[in-house]
């Protein structure tokens, strides 16, 4: 599987936490980014201005919303919690296939996640099998060491979704 192009740099500045959009140079593709501090309420904030974003989309299946707020919730969490990033972007695009969500840190982690088969009594490390379940694909890009790494998954879109 290929990994999608990495995030912009041009539509994160701003303010940690304020959305800023963009539109390819085709148009077929809206994207909007966001830079998030890595505390322990990011991922709520994530989820927060994903909902926001996808009403302003008027995406209405509450299943893909649902399941948007899962992947962005894990992928966040997981760049808090096992990097030691100063930041981190997360990037929502849609197309007229699919919802792709992307969340870049700082590249200050412990080597390449990938998902974990956890004993029945442990309460940590299922996040990414639950991406991999929800998903209809997802990957992780390595820019280099200090750059970040990407990891992204992607929806597709449903036929009742209005996007």
């Amino acid at each position: 599987m290929t990994p999608p192009a990495p995030l912009g740099t041009e539509a994160v500045g701003g303010r940690l936490g304020d959305l800023a959009e963009h539109r390819p140079e085709d148009a077929a593709e809206v994207c909007v980014s966001f830079a998030l501090a890595p505390r322990p309420d990011s991922a709520a904030q994530a989820r927060r201005l994903m909902r926001a974003q996808l009403d302003e989309w008027a995406v209405r299946d509450d299943d893909a919303c649902d399941a948007a707020a899962l992947i962005v919730s894990e992928l966040v969490t997981n760049a808090v919690v096992h990097t030691a990033s100063r930041r981190i972007i997360c990037e929502l695009c849609a197309d007229p296939e699919k919802l792709r969500i992307a969340v870049r840190d700082d590249g200050c982690g412990s080597g390449m996640p990938r998902p974990a088969h956890r004993g029945a009594d442990e309460e940590h490390g299922r996040g990414l099998l639950l991406v991999d379940a929800v998903s209809s694909a997802w990957g992780v890009h390595d820019a280099g060491p200090g750059i970040g790494l990407t990891v992204w998954a992607e929806l597709p879109r449903t036929a009742c979704a209005q996007w």
